[in-house]
Order: structure tokens, then C-alpha cells, then sequence
């Protein structure tokens, strides 16, 4: 799972500092907008032909880490 995470980039000057797939101007939010918008894997490889599968399992690991943070109750 670390060479896929490895796949996400976060660089302060580029698209903001949020996080992209492989130093590209393309954002792990980009791909999850697809995948939310309906579109398959497939229909987003060949709408973003830069990308491969791994990028996109890398994006939906990357959503999953990042939302699954312990909660500290008081």
C-alpha cells in the first residue's frame, strides 16, 4: 500500500498545495469527482490518459486514510 500511496504528491506550489497524482496538475479530488460523478475506471483512464489504475487505487486509498482518523472522546 505504500507504493501506491507514494503515487500522491503534495508540492505547496502546484495546484495549491493539495494533493495530485505524481507531481501532474491532476488532484486526487479531480479523480474522486469522477468517480462520484458516476464514471468507472475505465471512462476515467480514457478521459485522463496520463492516468494509470494504480493512480486511481492510490486516490481512493489516499480519501480512505485521510477520513479514517482515530477521534479522541473526552
Amino acid at each position: 500500500m505504500l507504493e501506491l500511496l507514494a503515487r500522491i504528491t503534495i508540492n505547496p506550489r502546484q495546484c495549491s498545495g493539495r494533493p495530485c497524482i505524481r507531481g501532474m496538475r491532476i488532484r486526487v479530488s479531480d479523480v474522486l469527482d469522477l468517480f462520484a460523478a458516476g464514471l468507472s475506471a475505465e471512462q476515467i483512464l480514457a478521459e485522463m490518459p496520463d492516468l494509470e489504475i494504480d493512480d486511481l487505487k492510490a486516490s481512493l486509498l489516499y480519501a480512505s486514510r485521510k477520513l479514517n482518523h482515530p477521534v479522541l472522546v473526552a
